[in-house]
Parts: C-alpha cells; structure tokens; sequence
C-alpha cells in the first residue's frame, strides 16, 4: 500500500513543479488541471482505502465459504454492479459450487456447475483466463445454469498454477466496465485467490493424517524423509515403485542402500541439505539405464539430526525430449545453411546448364564435342538433383510429377552397384512384380532411395565374417493400391536399442569418415513426401529388412509436369522478333538466357540491376520480361512487387526466376499470380512458359534492339 501513496505524492508533485513552471513562463493557468490532479489524487487514495479493507475482509477467515461472503458483500459495497458471484471448484474436479451471490445474480446461490455447462463462468474455469460477455447481436450473455446478464466479467481465481474457482460480475449500472473498476476486481480475484488457495492448504492439512498420507503417495515423483542416522522415516509409492521394492521394505532402510547409485555424491547432498547449505539436485545412471535426478531439502531446523526430504524423480523421458529439442535446433540451423549453399549454387548451375544444354543443340551431329557438352549437362542436372535433395532440410521440395516403373528404377541401381556386389563377393536375388503398374512421383528422388537401401545393404553384408552367407533379397509387389519394395539383407542386423534411431539425422553406425548418417533421414523424407512409408526392421532369418510403400496412381496435390513447347510458339505469329527484358544480377544467368533467346530469333535487352531495368522499362515497351524476382530495389521492395506495381500491364508478360528456396518466397511467388521457375529449371519448360506467355498475349513492343550485354552483338 505504501508504494501506492508514494506513486500518488510523486504524481502530485510533479503536477505542482508543472504548474510552478507553467507560471514562471507565462503559459495559460493550469488551474483546471490541478483540480484534474488533485481529484486524481483523492481517487486513489480512496483506492488505497478500499485495497486495505479488502486485506481486512480476506483476513478475516480461512473458511472458504465465509471468504466468498466476504467477497460478495466488498464488490456489494465498493462497486456499482447489479449482481455477482464467487464459485468454488471441487478439490477432486467436475462441478463448481457457487459459494456467494448477490443482486441479478442471485439465484445462482449454492447451486452446482456442471463442467458442461455453456455459460462464461465454466468458460473461464476451463480457459484460466478472463472472459467478458455482452448483449452483442441481441442475445444476452449466460453466467451459468440459464441465469443472463446484460454484461458479464468473469475472473478465475488461481494461484499456485491451479484454479480454484471463478469471480462473475454483472451489470455494470454505468452500462460497461471502466478501466478503474476492471483495475479493481482484477486485484480483488488475485488477492482472494490467494487468500483461498491458503485456505484450501489450511484444510488439507487439518483434514489429517490419511490426507496427507493420500497426498503423499499421489506425487509422482519419489519422496522419501531421512533422519540423523540417514535412515529413511517415511516414503511414497512412487518412490517404491522407482526401487522395485514395497513402501513398507523401506521403512527404516537406510537411504544409500536404497538408492546405492553414486554414494559419494548423495552423501554429501543430503549433508549440505541437512546443514542449510546450497544444495544443487544431482543426476545419477542407475543398472537399468534410467536416469535419476536427485533433489533434497532440510525440513524445520538444520543441524546434524535434523529431518532431509529427498526428491527422486526419474528423468529419462525428459533428458529423450531435451535430446530431440536440441535435435530440432540443430536442424533448424541445417536448414538455413542449406538454404544458403543452395541460393548461391543454384545461379552458377543454371547458366552452365542452360549454356550447355545450347550448344549442345547447336552443334551438328558428328561434332566430336557433343558428348562433352552432353556429360556438362548431365553433370550440372546431377548437381542440381543433389542441392534439391540436401533441401529436403531446409523445405519440402515439391517433387517432380511424372510416372516412372519401379522395376526399372531398381534393375537401373544394381546395375550402378553391379561392380561392388561382384567385388564383393554378394549374391544379388531380384524377385520383382512384372505386372507392377506404373508410379508417379519424381524418379530421381525414388532412386536415390532404392540406391541408399542397396548401398546400407551392401555395406552390411560386406562386413559379414567368414562362413556366414553374403546376400541382398529385393523384391518388389503390390498390396492393395500400395506398391512395396522391400530391401532384405543377411547382415549383423539392428540392435533393438538402436531400432528407434535409424531415421534420425546424422545417426549413423559406421565408422568416422564412412558415413553422414543423413542416407536413411533423407530416404524417409523423401518416400513422406510422395505419400508413403518407409520402415526398417530386423530380417525373420537375421540381418535387416526395409520396405518401402508408395501410393499407386497420380497424387492429386501434385503439379502436371510443364510438356516442351514446339520453339515455334516462342515467337508471336506473322512476326520476326519479339523484343523481351531480361533482368538478374548473375552474368552467367543473364548470358545464358541472352543467348537461348536470341537464338529463337528474339531481341533481347539484358539488366544487371533495377536501375537499368527502370530505364529501360521507361524507354520501350516489352512483349516479354523474364526476370530474378528477389533482385532488391530498396530495403523494403523487391524487383518483382516493384515492376507489377509500376507497370501493372505486364503482369500477363511476366516470367519471374529465383534461387531463393525458402517456402516463404514460393508463397509470395505464387501470390504474384506469374509463372516462375527456382532455379535451376529445365530449359524445355521456360520455353514452354514462355511459348504460352507470348501466345496469350500477343506481340505489343517496337521493333528496335539493343544489348546491354558486354561483348554480345544484338540480334
């Protein structure tokens, strides 16, 4: 209360010190602010006033019920309020009994509220957190048991983490609930929480020994009170059950042969509880692999006979959940890692793809180059396939849309193993379903999982000694609409501790240097990703067995794939040239997408930046502009909102590009309303977006041509 009236002096003394100065400097004369202040002033101390009664009337009982009547009868006299209520809940749940009524609200007193009921009391109780209703719409708000109220606030009462009741006011005369009046009963329910949580604490601990007894054996943790001798006085269930032993075997034992983990560190726990000094819990492994954390604490006076509490709860879970949380965050770090490498990789793949994948078209058939420009290109896609899947870290990568056969997916990777199954000295038995229908999906991930489970199997069988058979089983069926791939090899097998693990990231068995533990993690992702399941277990005659299923048929959410367009369709009919933006801040990108144009007979106008796309844009008008929709052009704007907001007609005319993976910027993206590609793409399929784009929309631009490329002549 004392900091209450010096808060209220400051005040008033700052306003004097105003006013002082207000005269001192000639200004208007405060005189209606100082009485503003002043009643200010007299409206809080009699807030004081009402506060320090309120601490009288709580004080007065440890009886439930009387506290509630002390509360109805205070809200009765220092607020202006129609009715109100104070319910209690039942220390064993269910119903809520209204202790105390007054006004509008009446007729509620002493009746039960079922945890059904629909009213804002129940509401509040099951929310733990204030609820206001009002006659909005026409329909008065319902306290409890059909009783309405023209406007209702309800408070739960809580304290020490557990509601033990509500406080409902109703019909404020003043027709709302002021910000004065909601100050005050917020601070009447805090306070009488308290005072009734103590009371309840009261009555539990006057209800006697069996209570208390009840009480003690409910705590989930293991308790046990040691005396002088560090024999054990009392005990709980729960620590029994902790020791595999009955409560009544541990009466008198003393507690280091009960808990005979780490005597030393217990020993000196309990001495330092016993003499008042810190005491820090410990954690200790007991024979069964468990975890234990250890907490004590002196009961009454310390000294060298004084009772110790010992708490002993089993923490095992816990330290699982803690493990899978810093799991979480280590993968969360990954993914923005992944990101990174990905964003900066996938520009410098895009050029050499698209380049490659030119000239490979532009060179004659019996070039003696064609098949180094064709391992260029299927070397820059294998690379392109390999950050798309590290991405299965950083997103869900939406997967390509095609049908494939998995048989052939199959009989393709032991053929990219047949030299190591050989070397090995492995027996490869294939017993696959002829008449499996085709899959779809996208082919390159599908074998990168076939080929992860080969490769693990291959590297287990490998490691068998001598005398025990080195074989691979893979076969594959149909159950149902599911297709099923099992991998089955005659390898050491999964320990059973180990079973749960084998999908966790960066888990892995094999020696340092031998294995990132990310093969089966990104498997799993992957066959999630394609809506099926993949499992590991050990094999009925010994080693492992995995099975993967995946969905047979066409999954709905997945995109059509984009079919090549005929390269007629990149240029409008009956013209020769259309004239197209393009704009990135990557040379090599740029040169790639200059050349792939302007050999389709366009005009090509090259930007390395916003600015110089402003110009142009300014200068011309485009049938086209193919554009790196994250190239910034302030702080807070992107070229891609920029050029739509700007020249809002060339949003049919648009084809946006980004090497930006995160899922954020494909919802933008795809907010845009444009086609866009995350590179690196297929060139077939910007050409059929740009066919399509220029066949929509038809030719709009002049004939001019100009280059802003150095060192490439216009076309």
């Amino acid at each position: 209360m004392s900091t209450w009236l010096l808060a209220i002096l400051a005040a008033a003394g700052g306003i004097a010190v105003g006013f002082l100065l207000a005269r001192r400097n000639g200004g208007p004369d405060p005189t209606a602010e100082l009485a503003q202040a002043r009643a200010e002033v007299s409206r809080r101390l009699a807030d004081i006033f009402a506060l320090q009664e309120l601490s009288f009337v709580l004080s007065e009982s440890l009886q439930p019920r009387r506290i509630a009547e002390q509360m109805v009868g205070y809200l009765k006299r220092f607020t202006d309020v129609g009715g109100a209520v104070v319910a209690l809940t039942a220390e064993t749940g269910g119903t809520a009994r209204v202790a105390a009524a007054f006004g509008s609200l009446l007729s509620l007193q002493d009746r039960e509220i079922p945890d059904d009921d629909p009213g804002v009391l129940v509401e509040a109780l099951g929310e733990e957190r204030m609820v206001q209703g009002d006659a909005t719409g026409g329909t008065a708000p319902v306290v409890a048991g059909g009783v309405t109220a023209s406007r209702v606030i309800v408070f739960p009462l809580r304290a020490h983490g557990v509601t033990i009741g509500a406080l409902a006011v109703a019909d404020p005369r003043a027709g709302s609930f002021d910000a004065d009046t909601l100050r005050l009963l917020s601070t009447v329910a805090t306070h009488a929480a308290i005072v009734l949580s103590n009371a309840r604490f009261f009555d539990l601990v006057r209800s006697g020994r069996d209570e208390w007894e009840t009480t003690f054996n409910a705590l989930t943790e293991g308790l046990a009170v040691v005396d002088g001798s560090d024999a054990i006085r009392r005990a709980n269930r729960s620590l029994a059950n902790l020791v595999n032993r009955s409560v009544s075997a541990l009466s008198s034992r003393p507690l280091f042969d009960v808990l005979p983990y780490e005597a030393g560190k217990l020993r000196d726990l309990v001495a330092a509880a016993r003499n008042g000094g810190l005491v820090h819990p410990i954690a200790v492994r007991t024979d069964q692999g468990r975890t234990l954390r250890i907490a004590a604490a002196p009961i009454g006076s310390v000294g060298a006979t004084g009772l110790v509490v010992v708490l002993v709860e089993d923490v095992t879970e816990q330290e699982a959940l803690e493990s899978q949380l810093i799991q979480s965050e280590k993968m969360a770090a990954v993914g923005q890692l992944v990101s990174g490498v990905a964003h900066e990789l996938n520009n410098p793949l895009t050029s050499i793809a698209g380049l490659a994948e030119f000239l490979l078209e532009q060179s004659p058939p019996d070039d003696r180059d064609r098949e180094h420009l064709r391992v260029i290109r299927e070397q820059a896609d294998r690379a392109g396939r390999i950050v798309r899947n590290l991405l299965t870290f950083a997103r869900k990568e939406p997967a390509e849309n095609e049908e494939f056969d998995l048989n052939d997916i199959v009989q393709r990777t032991v053929a990219l193993v047949g030299y190591e199954v050989g070397l090995r000295e492995i027996k490869l038995d294939l017993a696959l379903d002829a008449d499996l229908p085709p899959l779809a999906g996208d082919r390159y991930q599908i074998q990168q999982v076939v080929l992860n489970l080969v490769a693990n199997a291959v590297h287990a069988v490998a490691a068998n000694p001598a005398g025990r058979p080195r074989r691979i089983a893979i076969t594959s069926s149909r159950v149902d609409d599911d297709a099923l791939l099992t991998v089955r090899d005659t390898g050491p097998g999964i320990p059973d501790e180990l079973l749960p693990h084998i999908f966790t990231p960066f888990f892995t068995t094999k020696d340092p240097g031998q294995g990132t533990g990310l093969g089966l993690s990104v498997s799993y992702h992957i066959v999630e990703g394609h809506g099926g399941a993949l499992t590991g277990r050990p094999a009925p005659a010994g080693g492992a067995e995995f099975t993967m299923r995946l969905p047979i048929g066409r999954r709905s959410g997945m995109p059509s794939p984009i079919a090549p367009a005929p390269e007629e369709a990149l240029r409008p009919v009956g013209r020769a040239a259309t004239v197209v933006l393009v704009v990135d801040e990557d040379p090599g990108v740029r040169r790639m997408l200059t050349v792939l144009l302007a050999g389709s007979d366009h005009a090509v106008d090259a930007a390395a930046d916003t600015s110089q796309a402003t110009r142009f844009l300014e200068e011309r008008t485009y049938d086209l502009v193919i554009a790196d929709a994250r190239v910034a052009v302030s702080a807070g704007e992107r070229f891609a909102d920029y050029l739509l907001r700007r020249w809002p007609d060339l949003r049919a005319r648009t084809v946006f590009l980004t090497a930006d993976v995160r899922p954020d910027t494909e919802a933008w993206l795809r907010a845009l309303g444009c086609p866009f590609f995350f590179k690196p793409f297929r060139m077939g399929e910007l050409k059929a977006a740009i066919g399509k784009v220029l066949s929509a929309t038809g030719p709009v631009s002049g004939s001019a041509v100009r280059s802003a490329e150095h060192g490439l002549e216009p076309r």
